[in-house]
């Protein structure tokens, strides 16, 4: 549960410095139109649209951490315990073989197809880094999921609730 904290931690504070540097670079370019010493660079669209992408993936494995996906819980109070964790469990297992394709289908395009083309603003740079949060974000999903599936797992044998 340590390593699982820290990692949780270490992902949070990523989204945190990415909210950041959008809301800097978004007021900048705005500002930029209208006020003439404040530069409004080419290049501010794509950067901003790039972390955009990389905090919605990463905050959605934080979501799985802590279990605060949208979901369906109109029936749940009519079934069984049991059957809600063997529910949960089936749906974290999905999630779970989402993740791994994530991570694997996602590192293949990034790293070909998406490491030839570059910015239009900013040809120097490759557009392997706007594919590389969909990797990133599944390694997270990852990790985040062992735990989910471990928590199930224990809440089934030994009828615990799940530590959160």
């Amino acid at each position: 549960k340590p390593v699982y904290d820290v990692i949780y931690k270490v992902d949070l504070f990523i989204c945190k410095l990415l909210l950041i540097a959008d809301i800097l670079i978004t007021s900048m370019a705005v500002l930029g139109r209208y006020i003439p010493f404040i530069p409004d660079p080419a290049w501010s669209e794509e950067v901003v649209l790039t972390l955009m992408s990389y905090m919605a993936v990463l905050s959605a494995a934080l979501a799985i951490r802590k279990g605060s996906h949208i979901r369906m819980t109109a029936f749940d109070r009519y079934l069984p315990k049991k059957l809600l964790v063997l529910l949960d469990l089936l749906a974290d297992a999905l999630v779970f073989v989402l993740a791994i394709v994530m991570l694997t289908v996602g590192w293949q395009y990034a790293s070909t197809l998406g490491a030839k083309g570059t910015y239009v603003s900013m040809p120097w740079l490759s557009r392997f880094w706007m594919y590389a949060p969909i990797p990133l974000a599944g390694l997270f999903m990852i990790i985040f999921e062992i735990e989910a599936i471990y928590n199930h797992i224990k809440r089934l044998v030994l009828g615990e609730e799940a530590q959160v």
